[in-house]
């Protein structure tokens, strides 16, 4: 809407920018890359190179880096004895000479396990080869879960899903609520009552794997960012409320890794639903699920409610379309996607969202702006988990 099985840990690489699961633009990587860090940057080249363009001859993945034939044939051999490049055969080709053999990311040799943390009735979770198709799935019921048992149930989903598996484990990606510190603390998470947990840490203690974990709506922008223009901002509306943003090629974090924590502003000097949190107003007071279910609920269904319940989501709409004003209008942004129920945020919600932010920005600002929803529907969350594995794992974005 315009306005206008088995766990075998894969190959290690330092990590680097996350970025898209499928073939798209790749998030741009910050700082120089140092010598001693020449050998895995050129790795990350080839790799991403093969990711992004299919089989390639050496040479052709010679031209396309930049790299010596040497160095990309020798890089080729270590990669191919980690089993994460095949040779494909020869190319077909008229030209005289030996034809070239092709070379390919082993795209269906590994696998990745990702976890959606974010809905407030479950925990969900897939696993996906290389090229992003889901190969499983599974869930756990949360059943107002928290605290340990909240963590516990996290551990029984990951124990099904890697026994689901038939191909070595690349590694673990977690999209999980909260205030997420880069080395996989949850810092706060209050829905799931957690506080300064070590998910990360205790999740590759049990399982022996590489693991990355990250807020949920950080995750859920990297799998949008492959389809979006530009700068972009995804709301994510699930058990409480939060934003991912990318600027100028790169994730904001923030200070304090809590950027994009737009659930706990306070919208509007009218008061409003109190929140978990102790304040009344707050985003996520209006806009999480289980207070709009919960209210939509209890109008009912009747004919005579409908009035009512459009009003509701309205409401909620416009609640939201104040907190994106000011955001459109700082960074003038050019796409905003929501991520959730499709049956509560497409339609009223959406509409009134837009109306807010038109009448609270000059027209300079939102002219070329697009607020939608995402096209990746649920699945978001799992795609950019899968995301972090790559970028964390391979140096691929």
């Amino acid at each position: 809407m315009a306005l206008g099985g088995a766990r075998t840990a894969g190959p290690a690489a330092p990590a680097a920018t996350a970025g898209q699961l499928f073939a798209g633009r790749a998030l741009r990587t910050s700082g120089k890359v140092l010598p001693e860090h020449a050998r895995s940057h050129n790795r990350s080249l080839v790799l991403q190179t093969l990711y992004s363009q299919g089989a390639q001859s050496r040479a052709d993945v010679s031209r396309e880096t930049g790299l010596t034939r040497v160095t990309v044939s020798d890089l080729v051999a270590e990669l191919i004895g980690e089993g994460l490049v095949v040779e494909l055969g020869h190319r077909e080709d008229a030209r005289p000479g030996k034809p070239a053999t092709l070379i390919d990311i082993d795209r269906t040799g590994h696998h990745v396990v990702a976890l959606d943390l974010s809905e407030h009735t479950r925990f969900r979770g897939a696993v996906l080869d290389l090229d992003g198709t889901t190969v499983a799935r599974a869930e756990v019921a949360l059943d107002g879960a928290t605290g340990e048992r909240a963590v516990e149930l996290v551990t029984e989903l990951l124990d099904g899903l890697l026994a689901l598996t038939t191909a070595p484990v690349l590694g673990i990606g977690v999209g999980s609520p909260g205030v997420v510190e880069p080395n996989g603390v949850v810092h706060s998470a209050p829905n799931l009552g957690w506080t300064d947990l070590p998910l990360q840490e205790r999740l590759q203690a049990a399982f022996h794997l590489p693991v990355h974990v990250a807020n949920d709506a950080n995750v859920a922008v990297l799998a949008e960012h492959a389809g979006a223009p530009g700068d972009l901002l995804l709301v994510k509306v699930g058990h409480g409320v939060g934003a991912g943003l990318i600027v100028g090629g790169r994730p904001v974090i923030g200070a304090g890794s809590a950027a994009g924590e737009i659930g706990h502003v306070v919208v509007g000097t009218d008061g409003g639903p109190r929140c978990a949190c102790g304040k009344q107003g707050c985003l996520e007071a209006w806009l999480a699920v289980p207070r709009l279910t919960a209210e939509l609920e209890r109008l009912g269904e009747a004919d005579a409610a409908a009035s009512a319940r459009e009003e509701t989501l309205r409401e909620a709409g416009r609640r939201l379309g104040i907190v994106l004003a000011p955001v459109v209008g700082a960074l003038n942004l050019s796409e905003v996607v929501l991520s959730g129920p499709a049956e509560l945020l497409d339609g009223p919600l959406l509409e009134a969202a837009v109306e807010t932010v038109r009448n609270r920005t000059m027209t300079e600002h939102h002219r070329e702006l697009r607020l939608r929803m995402t096209a990746h529907g649920q699945d978001i969350v799992l795609r950019g988990a899968a995301v972090m594995v790559l970028s964390g794992q391979l140096g691929v974005s």
